[in-house]
């Protein structure tokens, strides 16, 4: 993806990812994708900060100057360890969200994970006049290498403890299970994706009529 081993060098190729799920905080956790198939391993999606940096400039949530700025600036170490942060922040919000759907408690132990990051994404923003009111912002000049961790932990935080929890739906598809939220007319969306896993699904039930 990039021109050097961890992907904090110039970028040679630019990973497009799928932001079906309406909400960042999703968005992540489908970056391990098929977390449910048999078989062969889930496809990890975050492979270098090459990739979460690429990530956020996608869903917004940081600028291409500030990606620019973290690739050239943080270290091969510091970017490995703020790649690792954030998979571990996404397997507990995936815990989480999927026990949710499933109509169980989350464990103890994923709720005090996001905990630690929610607190300290929190005590890296600084309260700011904007011109008509206060707000609160990250410090981004110069942005910090941990920029895509504290974004995607705030917005996290934000998903999580708000109404939009109960828009929180997963793909049909038992070997994807994506999450995304469910602002269709009837709340009935079912896929992903209806071009990917809708599709599939269909010709694969189509296949089996004609075998019955």
């Amino acid at each position: 993806m990039s021109g050097s081993a961890n992907g904090t060098g110039p970028r040679t190729e630019r990973r497009l990812f799928e932001l079906i799920a309406g909400h960042p905080a999703l968005d992540l956790v489908n970056t391990l994708d098929w977390r449910f198939r048999e078989g062969p391993p889930p496809e990890e999606l975050l492979k270098d900060y090459g990739d979460l940096v690429r990530f956020a400039e996608q869903g917004g949530l940081i600028s291409e100057a500030q990606g620019r700025r973290l690739l050239r600036n943080t270290s091969e170490s510091k970017a490995a360890r703020i790649v690792d942060a954030v998979r571990e922040l996404r397997e507990g919000a995936a815990q989480i969200l999927y026990a949710a759907l499933e109509g169980n408690d989350p464990a103890a132990s994923s709720v005090k994970l996001l905990e630690r990051y929610f607190r300290d994404a929190r005590e890296s923003q600084h309260l700011m006049w904007d011109g008509a009111k206060l707000a609160w912002e990250l410090s981004q000049s110069p942005a910090p290498a941990e920029l895509p961790l504290w974004t995607l932990s705030l917005s996290t935080a934000d998903l999580m403890t708000s109404d939009e929890m109960h828009r929180l739906r997963e793909c049909g598809n038992s070997e994807c299970r994506w999450l995304f939220l469910d602002t269709s007319k009837n709340h009935t969306r079912r896929w992903c994706d209806m071009k990917i896993c809708g599709n599939r699904m269909k010709a694969r039930r189509f296949k089996a009529q004609r075998r019955a």
